[in-house]
């Protein structure tokens, strides 16, 4: 059975940091593409970072800069490392695995900044 299990979010104030983790189980963890994204109230869900089995990252241009995607194969996890937040950046956020067919989703961490 896939499983992925975010967790790390949480309340913080504007220019803070919060880091994602998005645990993986039930698969090969090191083939698949691996993704944040997040979804604000009343908004679509965007796509924010992306690493690949490569080790290869994209960001969306809101967040450039400021955050960070890694992986951990050996660990099955990826981190998202979120820096000078943003009220904006207020959103759940969900770990997605990607490889052919094959589309995984986590249950969603919130993450609220206050101003």
């Amino acid at each position: 059975q896939v499983q992925l299990v975010e967790s790390g979010g949480g309340l913080v104030q504007a220019g803070g940091s919060l880091r994602l983790s998005c645990a993986a189980s039930g698969i090969r963890f090191s083939l698949y593409a691996m993704r944040w994204y997040r979804q604000a109230p009343g908004k679509s869900r965007e796509l924010v970072a992306a690493i690949i089995s490569g080790g290869s990252t994209s960001y969306a241009d809101s967040v450039k800069g400021r955050f960070t995607i890694s992986r951990d194969n050996i660990k099955s996890t990826v981190y998202l490392q979120m820096n000078s937040l943003k009220p904006e950046d207020t959103a759940v956020y969900y770990c997605n695995a990607h490889w052919a067919t094959a589309d995984y989703w986590g249950q969603g961490t919130q993450v609220t900044v206050s101003s």
